[in-house]
């Protein structure tokens, strides 16, 4: 009897493991199976160490009494990390990843603080930096990671030097530095669903050194995971190109030099896909749930296009041999249009065309000092920022509608820094920041009576020009004991505060409470730690406890009701909960128990819960859920280095666990995910110094797992957006 081919689906999830066998062979074969007899080994190299910025001063990572991660540029290589949200799994406590109907708006939550709203006037909880420069909105914020220095991740409240809207912590992505001398390199790579990418940089320096210049770019191209099923257009796609000129003076024998950077991000990218969940009860056709992840069948414009820019200018100036000064000067701005569709279908049911602009400027001093027995940091920051838009609401054809309007945000802090060395094992630190705020709300929200939004509006939910001035003190206070050279201990009690605003979308006919504003979110923290070097300087060991208590949470609610003309509605409010107790732990490692393998990881623990949460006068803390933080995380990369006749192959099997999370303040069950494990792996052949040869794999397994979601019963909608499916690389690099 002649045997049936296997079917596609299986056929597809074979090659799946055999790339999973081949990717993870090397990491898991004893090291006398890979290569042949060599000499014996020397001596076990220890673990580099890793210099941060986290605390504005450079130290090793092992020294900041902070949690903070730091992915130097070879770990993000071997990582295969192409974009911020690459970073999920890789950190404990992160949640990382592409807003839902977007590709690069960020939402981003560390230790369960974070915000999933991007619209203007609502700010985040982890504050994302570029170059020591705040980016003020999320939009195009998910940064693609290429000429990088490193990444740090900083976890808790930074409000004492970061200032505002680091309530849960910062994402700081620092570039590579202009060079002193001619060097570049050359990424090109092929992969999955037709992605075609390429990255480059170039540096030279001219007259001795005092002139340097480097210039890098990226472009980023992908077919979608699927599909428009109306005119087979493509969705959750990519077509990004990326840009950064940099140049600085450093004059022969001077301590100062001056540095500008300017950079461009073109993201024309479609329409994200989802899957939708059930029937659509307003939809004629009463199409059936799709079964793809990521198919639609939208009838608007596939578009969802952002632009985003920035220019800085850095100044440094060594003083003394002990104080230098820098000041930064920083604009940015970016804007967005974008096509959403709620429903995914043809008919005009829940159709949303948005657009976003933004633009701030910053200034911010600094004085740093460097002394034996203590050193500090101390500053003044200026922001002023504008962000607005206008989003155009079409439901079921019948009701038209505009959110309108403009924040602007002036706000100015001074900030101080300093640790002293109070014997050979004490040591203490403490920061203070005042901040004095003002935000400006100018709010027009209108109804119209045709679909192209004009003439006279038949109501105005909403029309305001409201204005809150609030400061705030952000303390910190650390306490170091280094119990030994290879153990030191810390404890840190600190608070973080976000910006509180008013809702954009307000409707004050329906809900005359909605035009008053929502309160700042303040975080006190307490934090134990430790941080060692074991095993002769071959394992780092970093531990922390964290118990958290957060006032005043701001969360993003979509309620139903009923409309005048009867016609089902939904307002989308903007509230504070209440009150909060976040505590957990964390464990990191790196281990390289040979010069020929190293192991890294994390686990991390988080028990979020309501103290109080008031719903229409009532406490019902017992009933609600925080978003987007699961209970346990765990990652785990086991490395392994295997000399060749030419050159060194480097094998990498990584595995990343997330517990159950519900991605929406609804706390709905079909877009919850339940827990699950994603199976990554990769082989870099290193043939020399300068060219190398990588093949990267990434949910190896093809694991379908939630992100996000739209849960809005008036409009019918359930909808689940999913993470990337499975995806190989394979490329090269060229260093010079």
């Amino acid at each position: 009897m002649t045997r049936r081919p296997p079917a596609p689906a299986v056929r597809m999830r074979r090659l799946h493991f055999a790339i999973l066998a081949a990717l993870g062979a090397t990491a898991v074969l004893p090291a006398g199976a890979q290569t042949p007899p060599a000499a014996p080994e020397r001596a076990v190299t220890t673990l580099d160490v890793v210099k941060v910025t986290a605390r504005k001063r450079e130290e090793s990572l092992q020294d900041v009494p902070v949690a903070v991660t730091a992915l130097t540029a070879d770990q993000l290589d071997k990582l295969a990390i192409k974009d911020l949200g690459d970073l999920q799994g890789q950190v404990p406590n992160l949640t990382i990843y592409a807003a839902r109907g977007s590709n690069s708006t960020i939402t981003t939550f560390i230790r369960g603080v974070g915000q999933a709203d991007p619209l203007w006037g609502v700010d985040p909880g982890v504050g994302i930096y570029f170059d020591d420069v705040y980016i003020a909105r999320p939009q195009g914020a998910l940064l693609d990671v290429y000429d990088v220095q490193r990444v740090e991740i900083l976890r808790g409240p930074q409000g004492t030097l970061y200032g505002k809207n680091t309530v849960g912590g910062a994402v700081k992505y620092v570039s590579k530095p202009l060079p002193t001398a001619t060097e570049g390199a050359l990424t090109l790579a092929l992969g999955s669903h037709g992605q075609v990418n390429a990255k480059g940089a170039v540096g030279t320096a001219v007259n001795d050194g005092q002139f340097r210049f480097r210039i890098a770019g990226a472009s980023l191209n992908r077919d979608g995971y699927g599909r428009n099923l109306t005119d087979g257009s493509p969705v959750s796609d990519q077509a990004t190109t990326s840009g950064r000129v940099s140049a600085g003076w450093f004059p022969t024998g001077s301590t100062f030099n001056a540095q500008v950077s300017v950079d461009r991000t073109r993201d024309n990218s479609h329409m994200r896909g989802f899957q939708r969940l059930n029937v659509n009860p307003f939809d004629p056709a009463k199409t059936p749930p799709t079964t793809g992840r990521y198919d639609i069948a939208t009838g608007m414009p596939n578009a969802n296009h952002t632009n985003s820019e920035g220019e800085s200018l850095t100044l440094n100036w060594g003083v003394s041999e002990a104080w230098s000064l820098k000041y930064i000067l920083a604009h940015r701005a970016s804007d967005t249009n974008t096509s959403i569709d709620f429903d995914g279908l043809p008919a005009k049911i829940a159709d949303v065309r948005a657009e976003y602009h933004d633009s701030s400027q910053s200034h911010e001093l600094q004085a740093i000092y460097e002394g034996q027995n203590h050193s500090g940091v101390i500053g003044a920051y200026y922001f002023d920022g504008r962000a607005g838009g206008t989003v155009r609401n079409n439901f079921f054809n019948l009701s038209f509608g505009t959110t309108n309007g403009m924040v602007y945000t002036e706000g100015k802090a001074v900030f101080g820094d300093w640790s002293w060395r109070l014997g050979p094992a004490f040591s203490i630190s403490t920061g203070l920041r005042y901040t004095k705020e003002t935000k400006r709300a100018v709010v027009l929200n209108q109804a119209f009576a045709n679909d192209t939004f004009s003439g006279t509006p038949i109501a105005v939910p909403a029309n305001f020009d409201h204005t809150r001035a609030v400061t705030n003190t952000s303390p910190r206070l650390s306490l170091e004991y280094k119990a030994s050279n290879a153990v030191k201990l810390y404890t840190t009690a600190s608070r973080g505060f976000k910006s509180g605003g008013y809702n954009i979308r307000a409707n004050t006919l329906a809900f005359p409470s909605s035009g008053r504003p929502f309160e700042d979110e303040k975080l006190d923290s307490l934090e134990l730690g430790a941080k060692m070097i074991l095993d002769g300087g071959r394992l780092e060991l970093n531990t922390a406890l964290f118990h958290n208590k957060y006032k005043n949470v701001q969360l993003s609610v979509f309620t139903s009701y009923t409309q005048p003309n009867g016609q089902p509605g939904f307002f989308g409010d903007f509230t504070n909960a209440g009150q909060a107790t976040l505590k957990g732990g964390e464990i990191e490692f790196l281990w390289m128990p040979t010069a020929a393998w190293r192991l890294s990881g994390h686990i991390a623990a988080m028990d979020a819960k309501y103290d109080e949460y008031i719903d229409r006068g009532v406490n019902v803390a017992d009933q609600k859920k925080f978003t987007n933080t699961p209970k346990t995380q765990v990652g785990l990369n086991i490395e392994h280095n295997a000399r060749l006749p030419m050159g060194t192959l480097r094998s990498r099997l990584g595995l990343s666990y997330r517990s159950k999370v519900y991605p929406t303040t609804d706390l709905s069950e079909a877009l919850a995910q339940d827990a699950y494990t994603l199976v990554n792996a990769g082989l870099i052949w290193e043939k020399d110094a300068r060219l190398s040869f990588f093949l990267q794999g990434s949910n190896l397994t093809d694991k379908a797992y939630k992100t996000d979601g739209y849960n809005i019963a008036a409009l019918g909608v359930l909808n689940a957006y999913y993470g990337a499916p499975c995806t190989v690389t394979v490329g090269g690099t060229y260093k010079f």
